[in-house]
């Protein structure tokens, strides 16, 4: 957690508002593996990470909220009675989402100010926008004394996500960043909403994330329509969620989808499975099982589920050439963002700098490389 986001955006607070505001950290989170298998009920692997969104928030004694995102130099004054989305694409929506749906539970809120400011990189696939809606949430939960449960709060996150910005994302995201415990990645039931902590000892290796700081346009629509596909699989099947079946399911009714589709369900029951048998090698202390299976997941993303791109699967390819990577996959909804990387400690900052290289050379563009550090959940700073 960044200390000199706390008191950047404690500083704005006070500048603006004159008040002594709460302070609450939220991080983003990785995803170790389990991509796309949230919203099928399945298994994913995610942790909460060292970078993240600090949030100043206080009761205004005026009429009316203001929101301030510090990075963005940007702030909206805005009503609690009168609350609707704004234009596609907006910050707003995060925060509006949030308070919109707390009221809907019937809570009472009133009037606040927030100051917030991330050190996530954009476009990484690190879910700064779950970071946001937890850090917004939180900070309200405990201003108001709503009593909410954390479990709660992460499904107001997730219905902000669905309701304001449109994305039908899973619950991975909201849960990781609040529920993420340092040095632990975290095995979730997205069906039960259950998780369990798995500590884990990288010994002489360590997560390296590579952002291809590219993002296609395609990334929302092509989210949505690879949902709605699942979803389509899963009822010709008479299921609730791709989690119930298996290949040989799947095998009964090939003759009733498309190729393209049937690929696509494929995928998402071997990744449930991949991301099991992730948690059995974290158990057993066996990192090359567990880089074998990031990279089986990478190939299921680019060939089956078709969500990757050439700029991923270039940094990826990069990656198997160099045996002191254990694993690389790219990370998050796709089109472009991150590749996570397994690599030896001794060797990553050799192997950034020939990957950063090559990359330049083949897309006339930089990438940008980061290490993560698995960290504790959302939480007020004292």
């Amino acid at each position: 957690m960044s200390q000199t986001l706390i008191q950047e955006v404690k500083t704005k607070f006070i500048s603006v508002f004159a008040k002594e505001p709460l302070l609450v950290f939220s991080p983003g989170r990785i995803n170790i593996i389990g991509e796309h298998t949230d919203y099928n009920g399945g298994f994913v692997f995610p942790a909460a990470v060292d970078k993240g969104i600090a949030a100043a928030i206080q009761k205004s004694d005026v009429d009316g909220c203001i929101a301030i995102a510090l990075d963005l130099d940007s702030e909206i004054k805005f009503e609690l009675d009168t609350l609707k989305p704004s234009k596609e694409g907006s910050w707003e929506n995060y925060v509006f989402g949030v308070v919109a749906e707390i009221q809907n539970r019937n809570k009472i809120i009133g009037n606040f100010n927030i100051v917030f400011k991330g050190n996530i990189p954009s476009g990484a696939g690190m879910s700064s926008s779950a970071a946001l809606e937890n850090s917004v949430v939180f900070g309200l939960n405990e201003l108001f004394e709503l009593g909410l449960t954390k479990t709660e709060m992460i499904l107001i996150s997730q219905k902000a996500e669905h309701n304001y910005v449109g994305v039908k994302c899973g619950i991975m995201d909201q849960y990781a960043s609040m529920f993420g415990i340092k040095n632990n990645a975290l095995l979730l039931d997205c069906r039960t909403i259950e998780s369990e902590a798995f500590e884990i000892d990288f010994k002489d290796h360590e997560l390296m994330l590579i952002n291809t700081n590219v993002k296609h346009s395609l990334s929302d629509s092509a989210y949505n329509d690879r949902r709605s596909a699942c979803e389509s699989v899963a009822e010709l099947l008479n299921i609730e969620t791709l989690r119930e079946a298996t290949e040989e399911d799947l095998e009964g009714i090939k003759d009733k989808v498309t190729p393209e589709n049937y690929q696509k369900a494929l995928y998402v029951i071997q990744e449930i499975e991949r991301t099991q048998q992730a948690a059995k090698a974290i158990k057993e202390n066996d990192l090359e099982k567990l880089g074998a299976l990031i990279y089986g997941s990478h190939n299921g993303l680019q060939h089956q589920y078709k969500v990757s791109c050439v700029e991923l699967d270039f940094l990826v390819d990069q990656a198997k050439k160099n045996k002191h990577v254990l694993g690389a996959r790219m990370m998050g909804g796709g089109f472009g963002g991150c590749t996570i990387n397994l690599i030896a400690k001794s060797e990553s900052k050799a192997f950034a700098e020939a990957a950063a290289k090559a990359y330049k050379n083949k897309f006339k563009k930089e990438c940008s490389v980061y290490f993560v550090a698995l960290s504790e959940g959302t939480h007020l700073v004292k």
